[in-house]
């Protein structure tokens, strides 16, 4: 209706530009201005979308691909409403004032860092719920780590790279079997090849953490600090092992599979019971938890700071940003701006390691322009498949490659969903814990690494290369 020529592929400068302004602008209100990126994006999108149009898209296209966007977001949007709400019954109920009494009084501040690390790769790998296990058992240590003196954004690289970790290693998790499904392998042998470059990461990581934790590991202050919140809460609450029971049942949902929000709906209902019998909580305290966050009042600063949070009304922000961010990456999507972008990267991936490299920086882009990591891991696995098979290499490279590059560097982008949920969640700017998400940011170095140098790089079998060339090649 709208369209001024005939409907073409969009220049590859003109898709640039859309991408620029998105990131520019970003990166303007981020960090020179130190203002909210919400405007920026919303420029971004009107950027996108008049390139579309130039390109000879309907405006009906054009929305068309905005919605669709939104629409992929609105599984996430709902999670993060719940994980508010949970937040604030949790706290209200005495489940994560419990987490924190028996979390301080068990863990040293010199093993604390360490044990976060391996807590919540435990956790995530039992689960395969990277944003289940921050936002129960990940909450818990960032108010454990506060009480013992720790800076948050450190302490939530360590929640962050445990729990990413163990989402990219669990067959339960859902990201683990999308990227094999989308590079043609199966999810075991995925898994396999994982180790390599994942436990190369992890295990620096884990030695990072140990050094971190022996340097940061308080003194007679944080100790005292620590005894006074231990105080406070045995004062405030009915602390008792019982508590424990809602993170438990929302774990164990994870691991028998069942879908996140009916398991996240379970640890609310059942914290509401614990709230009923042992706190004594009132249905109207409930409901203003539930909206508005729970307000702590008990006088010691160190407790108030750790326990007013949550809420309904906390996510907003967050959600808003996801919102804006899949507008855009549905335009570009629609209107063939990233699959030109793509094809120009294809051209210079003349090698093996060149075209991992190229694997891993077309994810990490999707994160940053789709904004959305199953996005990214679809569009990664879709574009490289007949590539990697023109070259003779194996699939499960592929798979290794895209996950490294979409599922672990979506938590570093502060527009993308997973980005946007984690800093809400753990009440840390993106920005902030980024340089300490170690596993997250070393995973694709390292994958990088073995890609240029050829180890564990696998070469197709010629049965599978027959079997290849006569299967359909995905859409490109």
């Amino acid at each position: 209706m709208f369209a001024s020529q005939e409907q073409r592929e969009p220049h590859f400068w003109e898709a640039i530009i859309s991408l620029f302004s998105l990131v520019v602008g970003i990166m303007l209100s981020i960090v020179v201005y130190g203002t909210d990126p919400h405007i920026p994006m919303l420029l971004g999108v009107l950027v996108a979308a008049l390139v579309g149009y130039r390109a000879g898209f309907t405006w009906e296209a054009i929305q068309e691909g905005m919605l669709k966007g939104i629409a992929n977001s609105l599984q996430a949007i709902v999670i993060l409403l719940i994980i508010g709400i949970l937040i604030g019954v949790w706290i209200v109920s005495g489940v994560v004032p419990t987490l924190l009494y028996y979390g301080l009084k068990i863990l040293a501040p010199e093993v604390f860092l360490p044990a976060t690390l391996v807590i919540c790769a435990v956790t995530s790998l039992a689960t395969g719920t990277s944003w289940g296990t921050t936002g129960t058992i990940g909450v818990a240590l960032m108010g454990i780590g506060a009480g013992l003196g720790f800076p948050l954004p450190l302490v939530a690289g360590a929640v962050l790279s445990g729990a990413y970790f163990g989402d990219k290693m669990s067959p339960l998790s859902d990201t683990t079997n999308l990227a094999p499904a989308m590079a043609g392998t199966d999810i075991y042998t995925h898994i396999r090849h994982m180790t390599y470059t994942s436990g190369v990461a992890f295990g620096l990581t884990l030695m990072i953490e140990i050094v971190l934790g022996l340097f940061y590991g308080g003194g007679e202050e944080n100790l005292a600090a620590v005894q006074e919140i231990v105080a406070t809460l045995e004062r405030d609450f009915a602390v008792g092992p019982w508590h424990v029971v809602p993170a438990v049942l929302v774990i164990v949902c994870a691991y028998r599979k069942y879908p996140a929000i009916p398991g996240l709906v379970a640890g609310v209902l059942s914290a509401v019971v614990l709230g009923l019998i042992f706190e004594g909580v009132t249905y109207p305290r409930f409901l203003e938890v539930s909206y508005g966050g729970y307000a702590s009042n008990s006088g010691v600063e160190a407790v108030d700071s750790l326990l007013s949070k949550g809420g309904f009304t906390s996510m907003l922000y967050a959600i808003s940003i996801v919102i804006c961010a899949m507008m855009f990456g549905g335009i570009m999507e629609e209107t063939r701006q990233l699959k030109v972008i793509v094809d120009r990267i294809l051209r210079l991936a003349r090698s093996d390691g060149s075209l991992i490299t190229s694997t891993v920086l077309t994810c990490l882009g999707a994160n940053l322009v789709l904004c959305d990591q199953y996005m990214a891991i679809v569009m990664g696995g879709r574009m490289y498949a007949r590539a990697y098979r023109d070259r003779g290499l194996h699939a499960k490279n592929l798979s290794r490659a895209v996950e490294d590059g979409a599922t672990v560097t979506a938590n570093l982008v502060p527009w993308n969903s997973g980005g946007a949920y984690q800093a809400a969640t753990l009440g840390v700017a993106t920005i902030a814990y980024l340089p300490f998400n170690f596993f997250c940011w070393l995973s694709p170095i390292v994958t990088l690494v073995f890609g240029w140098t050829g180890w564990t790089i696998a070469r197709a079998e010629a049965s599978e290369e027959g079997d290849a060339a006569a299967k359909p090649a995905p859409a490109e």
